[in-house]
């Protein structure tokens, strides 16, 4: 059986190529969706804005788990292991964000 790929031409904006930095994601969920929110934090600053609001349904989520799940094994075998990192002084508090890594 022949494969039918379609090619898919994608624009990237100049505004949409400058990106935006975020330092935490939130992630939630609803049956039908996955909702990701991109946060830059700022050190001893009481609020932190959403930079970008990501709407997924399940199927695409699972398919972005996989694909940054494949893109870091190639990082790590280019450029090493991703070293997990908790302040020195008090390994238990991170400014009193989550750590992501922390089962």
């Amino acid at each position: 059986m022949a494969e039918n790929k379609q090619e898919i031409k994608i624009e990237l904006t100049p505004e949409i190529a400058a990106g935006h930095y975020s330092n935490l994601a939130v992630i939630s969920h609803t049956p039908g969706e996955f909702f990701i929110d991109f946060i830059n934090v700022a050190p001893n600053m009481p609020q932190a804005r959403v930079q970008s609001r990501i709407i997924m349904n399940p199927e695409n989520a699972k398919n972005l788990l996989f694909a940054l799940r494949d893109n870091i094994q190639k990082y790590e075998g280019t450029y090493g292991e991703i070293e997990r990192k908790t302040p020195k002084n008090n390994p238990g508090n991170n400014g009193g964000l989550p750590n992501p890594f922390q089962a």
